[in-house]
Protein backbone atom coordinates (compact mmCIF):
# COMPACT_ATOMS: atom_id res chain seq x y z
CA UNK A 1 0.00 0.00 0.00
CA UNK A 2 1.14 3.37 -0.75
CA UNK A 3 -0.22 6.37 1.68
CA UNK A 4 0.71 9.65 1.04
CA UNK A 5 -0.64 11.70 3.83
CA UNK A 6 -1.30 15.83 4.40
CA UNK A 7 1.93 16.19 2.27
CA UNK A 8 3.68 19.34 1.40
CA UNK A 9 6.68 20.98 -0.39
CA UNK A 10 8.03 24.16 -0.56
CA UNK A 11 10.66 25.60 -2.88
CA UNK A 12 11.72 28.81 -1.00
CA UNK A 13 8.64 30.58 -0.71
CA UNK A 14 6.45 28.55 -3.73
CA UNK A 15 4.35 25.35 -2.34
CA UNK A 16 4.45 23.26 -5.25
CA UNK A 17 2.74 20.74 -2.97
CA UNK A 18 -0.03 22.00 -0.54
CA UNK A 19 -1.87 19.52 1.99
CA UNK A 20 -2.07 16.47 -0.04
CA UNK A 21 -3.50 12.82 0.92
CA UNK A 22 -4.36 9.97 -1.21
CA UNK A 23 -3.74 6.02 -0.58
CA UNK A 24 -3.19 3.29 -2.87
CA UNK A 25 -3.97 -0.43 -2.66
CA UNK A 26 -2.25 -3.46 -4.44
CA UNK A 27 -3.76 -3.82 -7.57
CA UNK A 28 -5.57 -0.34 -8.42
CA UNK A 29 -4.76 1.97 -10.68
CA UNK A 30 -5.14 5.60 -9.34
CA UNK A 31 -5.35 8.85 -11.79
CA UNK A 32 -3.18 11.94 -11.21
CA UNK A 33 -4.06 15.01 -13.00
CA UNK A 34 -3.81 18.34 -13.48
CA UNK A 35 -2.44 21.05 -15.71
CA UNK A 36 1.66 21.79 -16.39
CA UNK A 37 3.45 22.78 -13.54
CA UNK A 38 0.29 21.73 -11.20
CA UNK A 39 2.55 19.89 -9.50
CA UNK A 40 2.79 16.28 -10.17
CA UNK A 41 6.60 15.73 -11.11
CA UNK A 42 7.43 17.25 -7.67
CA UNK A 43 4.83 14.38 -6.10
CA UNK A 44 6.73 11.88 -8.37
CA UNK A 45 9.85 12.71 -7.30
CA UNK A 46 8.95 13.05 -3.95
CA UNK A 47 7.01 9.29 -4.06
CA UNK A 48 9.93 8.00 -5.58
CA UNK A 49 12.26 9.55 -2.66
CA UNK A 50 13.92 11.75 -4.78
CA UNK A 51 12.83 15.06 -2.87
CA UNK A 52 11.91 14.91 0.74
CA UNK A 53 8.51 16.42 2.10
CA UNK A 54 8.49 19.34 3.58
CA UNK A 55 5.39 18.34 5.89
CA UNK A 56 3.42 14.50 5.71
CA UNK A 57 4.75 11.48 5.10
CA UNK A 58 4.67 9.43 2.29
CA UNK A 59 4.89 5.48 3.51
CA UNK A 60 5.19 2.37 1.60
CA UNK A 61 4.06 -0.50 2.73
CA UNK A 62 3.82 1.34 6.22
CA UNK A 63 7.13 2.36 6.06
CA UNK A 64 9.09 5.67 4.81
CA UNK A 65 10.59 4.51 0.92
CA UNK A 66 14.43 3.65 1.27
CA UNK A 67 16.96 2.96 -1.13
CA UNK A 68 15.87 -0.79 -1.23
CA UNK A 69 12.62 0.02 -2.02
CA UNK A 70 13.21 1.86 -4.84
CA UNK A 71 14.44 -1.56 -6.56
CA UNK A 72 10.85 -2.09 -6.41
CA UNK A 73 9.20 0.76 -7.85
CA UNK A 74 9.00 1.73 -11.61
CA UNK A 75 8.80 4.75 -13.23
CA UNK A 76 8.13 5.91 -16.79
CA UNK A 77 8.68 9.76 -16.85
CA UNK A 78 7.26 12.14 -19.72
CA UNK A 79 10.50 12.86 -21.32
CA UNK A 80 12.95 10.34 -23.16
CA UNK A 81 15.65 9.78 -20.84
CA UNK A 82 17.11 7.63 -23.08
CA UNK A 83 21.12 7.08 -23.51
CA UNK A 84 20.94 7.26 -27.31
CA UNK A 85 24.08 5.65 -28.36
CA UNK A 86 23.81 2.50 -26.41
CA UNK A 87 21.84 -0.36 -27.75
CA UNK A 88 18.64 -1.46 -26.48
CA UNK A 89 20.36 -4.60 -24.80
CA UNK A 90 23.39 -2.48 -23.34
CA UNK A 91 20.39 0.22 -22.05
CA UNK A 92 18.16 -2.37 -20.48
CA UNK A 93 20.90 -4.42 -18.70
CA UNK A 94 22.18 -1.00 -17.39
CA UNK A 95 19.08 -0.15 -16.30
CA UNK A 96 18.10 -3.91 -14.93
CA UNK A 97 21.03 -3.54 -12.92
CA UNK A 98 20.57 -0.56 -11.32
CA UNK A 99 17.17 -2.41 -9.86
CA UNK A 100 19.64 -5.14 -8.63
CA UNK A 101 18.89 -7.47 -11.52
CA UNK A 102 21.28 -10.15 -12.57
CA UNK A 103 22.08 -10.33 -16.36
CA UNK A 104 20.75 -13.75 -16.72
CA UNK A 105 17.28 -11.99 -15.29
CA UNK A 106 17.06 -9.02 -17.45
CA UNK A 107 17.66 -10.59 -20.30
CA UNK A 108 15.44 -13.59 -20.37
CA UNK A 109 12.95 -10.35 -19.51
CA UNK A 110 13.88 -8.48 -22.07
CA UNK A 111 13.62 -10.76 -24.52
CA UNK A 112 9.94 -11.60 -23.34
CA UNK A 113 9.23 -7.95 -23.85
CA UNK A 114 10.89 -7.38 -27.48
CA UNK A 115 8.95 -10.14 -28.87
CA UNK A 116 5.48 -8.93 -26.71
CA UNK A 117 6.18 -5.35 -28.62
CA UNK A 118 7.00 -6.69 -32.29
CA UNK A 119 10.56 -5.70 -31.83
CA UNK A 120 12.58 -9.14 -31.49
CA UNK A 121 15.01 -7.57 -34.41
CA UNK A 122 15.86 -4.70 -32.55
CA UNK A 123 18.52 -6.39 -29.44
CA UNK A 124 21.36 -4.71 -31.20
CA UNK A 125 20.16 -1.82 -32.25
CA UNK A 126 21.18 1.68 -31.05
CA UNK A 127 18.53 3.56 -29.33
CA UNK A 128 18.84 6.41 -31.55
CA UNK A 129 18.35 4.69 -34.57
CA UNK A 130 14.73 3.85 -33.55
CA UNK A 131 11.56 5.53 -34.19
CA UNK A 132 10.17 7.57 -31.72
CA UNK A 133 7.35 5.12 -30.84
CA UNK A 134 9.88 2.45 -30.57
CA UNK A 135 11.81 4.42 -27.94
CA UNK A 136 9.10 5.28 -26.34
CA UNK A 137 8.27 1.19 -26.21
CA UNK A 138 12.13 0.64 -24.67
CA UNK A 139 11.11 3.43 -22.06
CA UNK A 140 8.44 1.61 -20.98
CA UNK A 141 10.29 -1.79 -20.73
CA UNK A 142 13.00 -0.24 -18.84
CA UNK A 143 10.21 0.53 -15.91
CA UNK A 144 8.87 -2.82 -16.53
CA UNK A 145 12.07 -4.77 -15.92
CA UNK A 146 12.01 -5.16 -12.34
CA UNK A 147 8.51 -6.30 -12.26
CA UNK A 148 7.41 -3.69 -9.59
CA UNK A 149 5.07 -3.58 -7.60
CA UNK A 150 4.48 -0.02 -7.67
CA UNK A 151 4.75 1.80 -11.04
CA UNK A 152 3.82 5.41 -11.52
CA UNK A 153 3.66 6.47 -15.45
CA UNK A 154 3.43 9.80 -16.74
CA UNK A 155 1.81 10.32 -20.25
CA UNK A 156 3.05 6.67 -20.95
CA UNK A 157 1.12 6.42 -24.49
CA UNK A 158 2.88 9.80 -25.97
CA UNK A 159 4.01 9.25 -29.43
CA UNK A 160 2.43 6.08 -29.73
CA UNK A 161 -0.03 5.07 -32.66
CA UNK A 162 -3.37 3.69 -31.64
CA UNK A 163 -2.48 -0.37 -31.93
CA UNK A 164 0.63 0.20 -29.49
CA UNK A 165 -1.47 2.34 -27.10
CA UNK A 166 -3.46 -0.89 -27.27
CA UNK A 167 -0.97 -3.04 -26.27
CA UNK A 168 0.63 -0.66 -23.90
CA UNK A 169 -2.99 -0.63 -22.24
CA UNK A 170 -2.93 -4.69 -21.91
CA UNK A 171 0.43 -4.98 -20.34
CA UNK A 172 -0.72 -2.32 -17.71
CA UNK A 173 -3.84 -4.32 -17.06
CA UNK A 174 -1.87 -7.53 -16.69
CA UNK A 175 0.57 -5.63 -13.85
CA UNK A 176 -2.76 -4.47 -12.16
CA UNK A 177 -3.75 -8.25 -12.00
CA UNK A 178 -0.95 -8.81 -10.68
CA UNK A 179 -1.52 -6.61 -7.66
CA UNK A 180 0.89 -3.78 -8.64
CA UNK A 181 -0.04 -0.42 -7.65
CA UNK A 182 -0.20 1.51 -10.38
CA UNK A 183 -0.06 5.78 -10.72
CA UNK A 184 -1.36 7.02 -13.87
CA UNK A 185 -1.03 10.38 -15.20
CA UNK A 186 -2.23 12.11 -18.92
CA UNK A 187 -3.54 15.03 -20.18
CA UNK A 188 -5.74 12.44 -22.43
CA UNK A 189 -8.63 12.09 -19.69
CA UNK A 190 -10.38 9.34 -21.44
CA UNK A 191 -7.75 6.99 -20.97
CA UNK A 192 -8.10 7.96 -17.22
CA UNK A 193 -11.99 7.01 -17.22
CA UNK A 194 -10.86 3.97 -18.55
CA UNK A 195 -8.58 2.73 -16.34
CA UNK A 196 -8.72 4.55 -12.83
CA UNK A 197 -11.30 4.20 -10.33
CA UNK A 198 -9.85 6.74 -8.08
CA UNK A 199 -8.48 10.32 -9.05
CA UNK A 200 -6.66 13.69 -7.70
CA UNK A 201 -7.19 16.80 -9.71
CA UNK A 202 -4.46 19.16 -9.03
CA UNK A 203 -4.02 22.75 -9.83
CA UNK A 204 -1.24 24.79 -8.54
CA UNK A 205 -0.65 22.13 -5.62
CA UNK A 206 -4.09 21.86 -4.34
CA UNK A 207 -6.36 19.29 -5.06
CA UNK A 208 -9.27 20.54 -6.76
CA UNK A 209 -10.97 17.45 -6.81
CA UNK A 210 -10.55 14.10 -5.59
CA UNK A 211 -12.12 11.12 -4.99
CA UNK A 212 -14.23 7.43 -6.69
CA UNK A 213 -14.94 8.59 -10.58
CA UNK A 214 -18.00 7.26 -10.35
CA UNK A 215 -19.05 9.70 -7.23
CA UNK A 216 -17.06 12.78 -9.08
CA UNK A 217 -19.69 12.32 -12.17
CA UNK A 218 -22.50 11.29 -10.07
CA UNK A 219 -21.93 14.61 -8.06
CA UNK A 220 -21.71 16.76 -11.05
CA UNK A 221 -24.82 17.61 -11.79
CA UNK A 222 -24.65 18.66 -15.40
CA UNK A 223 -25.56 16.24 -17.69
CA UNK A 224 -25.46 15.88 -21.78
CA UNK A 225 -28.23 15.19 -24.16
CA UNK A 226 -26.93 13.29 -27.05
CA UNK A 227 -29.85 13.56 -30.28
CA UNK A 228 -30.43 13.24 -33.60
CA UNK A 229 -33.25 14.36 -35.33
CA UNK A 230 -35.09 17.37 -36.87
CA UNK A 231 -34.62 19.94 -34.21
CA UNK A 232 -33.97 23.16 -34.43
CA UNK A 233 -31.48 24.92 -32.28
CA UNK A 234 -33.34 27.76 -31.42
CA UNK A 235 -35.96 25.77 -29.69
CA UNK A 236 -33.65 23.86 -27.65
CA UNK A 237 -32.11 26.58 -26.28
CA UNK A 238 -34.60 28.57 -25.50
CA UNK A 239 -35.36 25.52 -22.80
CA UNK A 240 -34.81 26.84 -18.89
CA UNK A 241 -31.90 24.74 -18.02
CA UNK A 242 -30.30 23.95 -21.17
CA UNK A 243 -26.58 25.46 -20.83
CA UNK A 244 -25.54 25.05 -24.72
CA UNK A 245 -26.08 23.40 -28.07
CA UNK A 246 -23.71 21.91 -29.92
CA UNK A 247 -24.24 20.83 -33.46
CA UNK A 248 -22.08 17.81 -34.59
CA UNK A 249 -22.01 16.27 -38.42
CA UNK A 250 -23.91 13.11 -36.47
CA UNK A 251 -25.72 14.42 -34.02
CA UNK A 252 -26.73 17.06 -31.64
CA UNK A 253 -25.75 17.63 -27.99
CA UNK A 254 -27.39 19.16 -25.82
CA UNK A 255 -26.22 20.65 -22.39
CA UNK A 256 -28.37 20.73 -19.17
CA UNK A 257 -28.36 21.97 -15.66
CA UNK A 258 -29.40 19.13 -14.36
CA UNK A 259 -30.55 15.47 -15.00
CA UNK A 260 -34.32 17.07 -14.37
CA UNK A 261 -33.85 19.07 -17.57
CA UNK A 262 -33.83 16.41 -19.52
CA UNK A 263 -38.05 15.99 -19.25
CA UNK A 264 -38.36 19.42 -20.96
CA UNK A 265 -35.70 18.45 -23.75
CA UNK A 266 -37.63 15.32 -24.43
CA UNK A 267 -41.31 17.31 -24.46
CA UNK A 268 -39.84 19.34 -27.12
CA UNK A 269 -37.90 16.02 -29.06
CA UNK A 270 -41.11 14.38 -29.27
CA UNK A 271 -42.56 17.45 -31.57
CA UNK A 272 -39.76 16.63 -33.83
CA UNK A 273 -39.45 14.31 -36.89
CA UNK A 274 -37.37 11.80 -37.42
CA UNK A 275 -36.19 11.33 -33.79
CA UNK A 276 -33.49 8.20 -34.30
CA UNK A 277 -31.97 8.80 -30.50
CA UNK A 278 -31.90 10.65 -27.69
CA UNK A 279 -29.88 9.51 -24.84
CA UNK A 280 -29.41 11.49 -21.26
CA UNK A 281 -25.71 11.01 -20.25
CA UNK A 282 -23.26 12.26 -17.06
CA UNK A 283 -21.05 15.00 -18.23
CA UNK A 284 -17.80 13.95 -19.33
CA UNK A 285 -14.47 13.90 -16.68
CA UNK A 286 -12.98 15.90 -19.58
CA UNK A 287 -15.85 18.77 -19.14
CA UNK A 288 -15.80 18.46 -15.33
CA UNK A 289 -11.98 18.35 -15.39
CA UNK A 290 -12.21 21.86 -17.19
CA UNK A 291 -14.60 23.24 -14.99
CA UNK A 292 -12.99 22.64 -11.96
CA UNK A 293 -9.68 23.86 -12.97
CA UNK A 294 -10.95 26.71 -14.40
CA UNK A 295 -12.68 27.42 -11.18
CA UNK A 296 -9.55 27.57 -9.53
CA UNK A 297 -7.74 29.72 -12.12
CA UNK A 298 -10.46 32.11 -11.35
CA UNK A 299 -9.78 32.15 -8.23
CA UNK A 300 -5.92 32.80 -7.96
Amino acid sequence: MLEVSHVKKNYGSLTAVNDLSFSIQPGEIFGLLGTNGAGKTTIFKMILGLLEPTAGQILFNGKKISYEDVDHIGYMIEERSLLVKLSVMELVLHYGALKGLDKETILERLNYWLKRFNMESYLDKKIKELSKGNQQKIQFITSIINNPKLLVLDEPFSGLDPINTQKFVEVIRDFQKQGTMIIFSTHQIDHVESFCEQLIVLEKGIPVLQGKISDIKKDFKRHNIRLIGDVEENMLRAIQGVRDVIIQPNEWIVKIEDEGVSEAVFNYVKTCMNVRKFDVEQATLSEIFIEKVGETYEQV
